[in-house]
């Protein structure tokens, strides 16, 4: 695996807050996408006392060439899982609860109906919670998209990933044209939903393909992105074509704000949902 460039650094220290969020996530047998997809900010977002649930079980149905979420036999849904994630959330104390998921295609609405499930049980157990969901494509399906709409999330995110050019390679079962799609559903939805994607770089794309992507975007009513460098998860994982340096992100915030982006966050470990919050309530501009 190729070596890390000294720009490259993440918290490995532990603390109080840390153990709580470990023990409400163990003790509830609740998934998370800090564990599962190995970010690599784990350590800085679980020491402030919040993580990103991760719904459905812990194995996808996908192959994408990225991710280190584990692949195999779905698990049967667990009807009691929205409930456990609003306790686990209640326990700490969060006001902002960003949901995704594995991708489960073997499931008639790509699991919407558990998205929905869990919003509404954190708007009962938490009252003025706000809540995120980062969603898989559901298949283009609109009915899914719609349940999960319907239930208010305050910001629907669904990410793009990579530039059209690597898609079949790095996404072989989702595509370019089906993701932008989601996006537009989203944007077109009322009340009108806080709309995100996130964008890796160093999969093999070139710096005029990312201002296409974020183009893309944003003509599909996208005004939230995240940019960050993609890490291979392990040697079986694709190679990390080029480490961008911190400078360039800048570069890559200008144009995102330049196609009408009015909130940005783009930094080598800028994740999805890192500092989520922090994102939604930041200036626009």
């Amino acid at each position: 695996m190729a070596r890390l460039p000294p720009w490259i650094r993440s918290s490995l220290m532990t603390d109080r807050a840390f153990g709580h969020v470990h023990g409400e996530v163990s003790s509830k047998g609740l998934h998370t996408v800090c564990q599962s997809a190995r970010c690599p900010n784990l350590h800085e977002c679980w020491q402030k006392g919040t993580a990103t649930f991760l719904l459905l079980g812990g194995n996808c149905t996908r192959r994408c060439k990225f991710c280190a979420v584990d692949r195999g036999q779905p698990e049967a849904l667990d009807d009691r899982e929205p409930t456990r994630v609003a306790e686990a959330a209640a326990s700490m104390k969060l006001s902002y609860v960003v949901l995704t998921s594995v991708t489960r295609d073997d499931l008639a609405d790509g699991g919407a109906g558990v998205f929905a499930a869990t919003i509404d049980e954190l708007r009962r157990v938490i009252p003025g919670v706000r809540v995120e969901v980062l969603v898989p494509d559901f298949q283009g399906l609109e009915t899914a998209m719609a349940t999960v709409l319907k239930a208010g999330p305050d910001v629907f995110a669904h990410n793009i990933e990579t530039v059209r050019r690597l898609q079949l390679e790095i996404r072989p079962q989702a595509s370019y044209e089906v993701s932008m799609g989601v996006l537009r559903f989203a944007a077109k939805w009322q009340p009108a939903v806080g709309v995100k994607s996130g964008l890796m770089v160093g999969l093999g794309e070139t710096d005029e393909e990312v201002r296409q992507t974020l183009d893309d975007l944003a003509g599909a009513g996208c005004r939230m992105v995240t940019i960050g460098q993609y890490l291979a998860p392990s040697r079986d994982h694709r190679p990390v074509s080029r480490f961008v340096p911190p400078e360039q992100f800048e570069v890559y915030a200008a144009w995102a704000r330049e196609a009408g982006f009015s909130r940005v966050a783009s930094a080598p470990l800028v994740r999805s949902s890192y500092m989520a919050e922090e994102l939604m309530e930041a200036e626009a501009g």
